[in-house]
């Protein structure tokens, strides 16, 4: 079986290490968000990608689903003794040697598909895993910046990295608008295509479907792709009980306008059209329609006939990655919903 999976950081990067376990024998592609990609001191950093590198390579921050375990921050605050920052963004010394080689790599001219893989041999993550681009993209959010003295949004407004917004302000602040910058003029890295048109498969893990999933979609080609794909295009609801499972996801659901509920996220990314012809899509947030099936979390089985009205094939169960045997059981309710949809 040929998976293609469309991944954040900490929530898709969890989800593949259960759907590893789920299906030992399928061939995975991951689909790596680049969006959350920032240069620091000099070097590229990209979370995403080495998020699900070091989960499912054995070297992730278990407790904080980031960095590199067993870290130091000698560098970190030898570079604050210097003055030099930005402080609130947390580079460990581990860290710092995958974004020197990875800098060094791409500064000899090396694509960050290439770049990625020549990594990935080092983690051996058992996935191949793609940037969804090898060119510049960088998320970027719309916010008004709190007055000296003010705790609310009532100064200037302005565009701020992502991970200025995510990690600096911690989203305490709205968010007017989420913007892909570069998406418009990317393509998509070597491989995403084909192996889109390859899967029997498509998944959608429950990362933020705005800043992860949704930046992914926002390079030309890529939702047109799996919208033409003849497989099964199956999500997971990161929104339980009306609230994110991690993260501040409400926040920038809210700059697109879309509540934060399981059956709105469902209708952002619309209905597909059906594996066996050519009526009933929904059109989704930005394009054509994408979910065949839909999951729920059992708290939010009150939701399944709305997204059923929707168009969307909807099943509540548990989905909450409390451990390897959860998270697996999860990866299996969406390949089960998944042959549900092709066998009808």
């Amino acid at each position: 079986m040929r998976i293609v999976v469309l991944a954040g950081g900490i929530g898709g990067a969890r989800f593949l290490r259960g759907l590893k376990a789920a299906a030992p024998d399928a061939d995975i592609t991951v689909i790596g968000n680049t969006g959350d990609d920032i240069h620091l001191f000099g070097l590229k950093v990209c979370p995403d990608l080495d998020t699900v590198m070091y989960t499912l390579g054995g070297g992730i921050n278990e407790e904080q689903g980031w960095g590199r375990a067993d870290e130091t921050f000698r560098v970190k605050e030898e570079l604050a003794a210097y003055g030099v920052g930005p402080e609130w963004f947390g580079l460990g010394d581990r860290d710092f040697a995958t974004h020197i080689v990875r800098t060094q790599m791409l500064s000899a001219g090396y694509p960050l598909s290439a770049v990625t893989e020549a990594l990935c041999d080092r983690w051996q993550p058992g996935v191949r895993l793609l940037p969804m681009s090898d060119d510049r993209i960088e998320t970027h959010v719309a916010v008004t910046l709190p007055d000296s003295g003010s705790a609310t949004g009532s100064g200037e407004r302005k565009a701020i990295h992502f991970q200025e917004y995510w990690v600096r302000l911690r989203a305490s602040v709205p968010a007017h608008a989420v913007v892909p910058v570069g998406a418009d003029q990317a393509k998509p890295a070597p491989g995403v295509l084909e192996a889109i048109a390859e899967a029997d498969v498509v998944l959608f893990p429950p990362s933020n479907p705005v800043v992860s999933v949704g930046t992914i979609l926002a390079v030309p080609g890529i939702r047109e792709a799996i919208a033409a794909a003849g497989a099964p295009v199956i999500g997971l609801s990161p929104i339980v009980g009306d609230a994110p499972v991690r993260g501040m996801a409400d926040k920038v659901l809210a700059a697109v306008g879309v509540e934060s509920t399981a059956a709105a996220v469902a209708r952002h990314y619309g209905a597909a059209r059906p594996l066996s012809g050519q009526e009933g899509q929904e059109r989704g947030e930005g394009g054509a329609g994408l979910l065949h099936g839909w999951l729920v979390d059992s708290v939010d089985a009150g939701a399944v006939d709305e997204v059923a009205a929707a168009g969307i094939r909807c099943r509540a169960v548990p989905l909450m990655m409390t451990d390897l045997d959860a998270t697996a059981a999860m990866a299996r309710e969406a390949l089960a919903l998944a042959e549900e949809v092709r066998a009808s």
